[in-house]
């Protein structure tokens, strides 16, 4: 009779705190709202004009340096001996890239670039080997690898190299060694975003091409969440319309001095300056 009785006050009692606990915010389960979108913010755009681009340059990097728009593109042995893998200045009047820096297309596929410190970073594709060159004459300063299987775009936070691979990843590289400071996963409502590319640091954001879709995505530099997503399915189909050789959407710039970016892709005959919404 006594255990019998011992056991229902002790059941009773444990009922009791966990009502209690339920009633007073114990519970850490996180309830999901499914009629809140947790998607990315479509970003608005609007072309403010258009400048000429050469259909011979399969691009991999656009950014604007000291205010000259330079572009990086890539080209192997196997593709039309027009293209080169090089950078420099695009004429604006004629869209023809000055070059500052050509390398052998026999053995490297030049990617993106970005400057700091007084020095010029190129990567190149699949030989994991990147160069470094002084940023007034252009002159080779040396040679470094990186931690990715293949390198893609790249920018940087005046202190870091910021690079893209091609993955859901994107990695920060410190100058000199070169070694992985730190690796920001991109994800969205639906997960890892995979095909991140060509890179642009705005404000705290990194706005990126994503490969193979006509999407900017501007990505939150702490988080990794992709916040905004501009469509550039119009550009696309214009560039296509105007030059049928026209290839995947790749180049974005921020020009500071106006707060407008410049967008373009590979091949194709126009860069656009647009105004993106924040």
């Amino acid at each position: 009779m006594y255990c019998s009785l011992s056991r229902s006050v002790f059941s009773l009692l444990i009922l009791s705190l966990l009502a209690a606990c339920n009633n007073h915010g114990g519970s850490t389960t996180e309830t999901i709202d499914p009629s809140v979108d947790n998607s990315p913010r479509a970003l608005d755009f609007t072309v403010m004009k258009l400048l000429p681009h050469d259909t011979a340059a399969f691009t991999e990097g656009l950014l604007f340096h000291d205010g000259q728009l330079y572009e990086s593109t890539g080209t192997d042995s196997d593709m039309p001996e027009d293209r080169k893998s090089l950078f420099g200045i695009v004429d604006t009047t004629t869209g023809k890239i000055r070059p500052k820096v050509e390398l052998d297309r026999k053995k490297y596929f030049g990617e993106g670039i970005a400057f700091i410190d007084g020095k010029v970073y190129q990567l190149t594709y699949k030989t994991k080997v990147g160069f470094v060159y002084d940023a007034n004459t252009f002159k080779k300063l040396g040679e470094f690898t990186f931690p990715s299987t293949e390198g893609w775009g790249m920018t940087t936070n005046g202190v870091d190299l910021i690079m893209s691979d091609g993955t859901s990843n994107i990695s920060y590289l410190t100058p000199g060694t070169f070694r992985l400071a730190k690796t920001l996963p991109v994800t969205d409502n639906n997960g890892p975003v995979g095909n991140v590319n060509e890179l642009e640091l705005v404000g705290g954001y990194i706005y990126a091409n994503q490969w193979q879709t006509n999407y900017i995505l501007k990505i939150d530099t702490v988080s990794g969440k992709v916040v905004g997503r501009a469509n550039l399915d119009a550009l696309v189909t214009e560039a296509r319309n105007k030059f049928a050789g026209s290839d995947v959407l790749n180049g974005i710039a921020y020009n500071p001095a106006s707060g407008l970016f410049y967008v373009t892709g590979k091949l194709w005959p126009d860069i656009y300056e647009i105004r993106l919404s924040q």
